[in-house]
């Protein structure tokens, strides 16, 4: 069954109007017929089953009559990227929002290559990624902020994980089972990877973890998936 996001808010036989954009999506392109049913959710009030009515031609109506699956807990893991160029960027916002990021935050590093246009573009991407997955959930995207300023603003009591090429070991499993911690975020530096100097603060300061990722040099986007699913895996919701 097709799932659409709204923004207004779900309950029981509460109608709600789609935009202008939502109906041309359902009437134009997915062809839907008055009666037509979809699931619907809003990231505050669970998934609803909603049948579709068209009281004009140019207006469509999504009314919930049963609720498929309720709100869970928000996703608490944040996800710290460098921006790429737009299209893997695109990319490294969905995986991340499939992934279970609660938080996505653009950080612009010293050898960062791509730049934020527009948060407006990756917000929407994380609504058509949770759309697409099964997500309830999604994740806000966050203003760009340039690392050393994150770093000095930060929470102690949030553990930052951060990819670093240059660990001694290949595995990142021990450095992760010694994290108590259960307020995490991750960061994956840009396609150059972090300099001297970004990755000297990093280990200086006592609430950063630094991991490898195997014995092969990843691109950021490859490394922003493996590192999420390692992390979730070893400390994360996948236990």
């Amino acid at each position: 069954m097709q799932r659409l996001y709204l923004e207004a808010d779900l309950g029981p036989n509460a109608a709600v109007e789609a935009s202008v954009e939502q109906f041309n999506y359902l009437a134009n392109v997915l062809r839907l017929q008055d009666g037509a049913e979809i699931l619907a959710f809003n990231g505050r009030d669970g998934e609803w089953k909603t049948t579709l009515s068209f009281p004009t031609r140019k207006k469509i109506l999504l009314t919930p009559i049963e609720q498929t699956r309720p709100q869970p807990k928000d996703c608490d893991l944040q996800f710290l990227f460098a921006p790429l160029k737009v299209g893997r960027m695109d990319y490294l916002v969905q995986k991340a929002v499939e992934m279970g990021a609660g938080l996505l935050q653009p950080v612009m590093t010293q050898h960062v290559q791509g730049k934020i246009t527009s948060l407006e573009r990756l917000q929407a991407n994380a609504v058509e990624a949770a759309e697409q997955c099964g997500v309830l959930a999604i994740p806000k995207v966050a203003p760009p902020q340039k690392l050393k300023d994150l770093l000095e603003r930060w929470p102690a009591e949030r553990r930052i994980i951060f990819c670093d090429e240059d660990s001694g070991t290949n595995n990142p499993l021990p450095a992760l089972s010694r994290i108590e911690e259960r307020q995490l975020a991750l960061l994956v530096g840009p396609e150059g990877g972090f300099s001297d100097e970004e990755r000297h603060l990093l280990r200086s300061l006592p609430f950063v973890t630094a991991i490898p990722l195997g014995p092969r040099i990843l691109r950021a986007d490859t490394a922003a998936v493996a590192a999420l699913a390692v992390v979730q895996a070893a400390i994360g919701d996948w236990r």
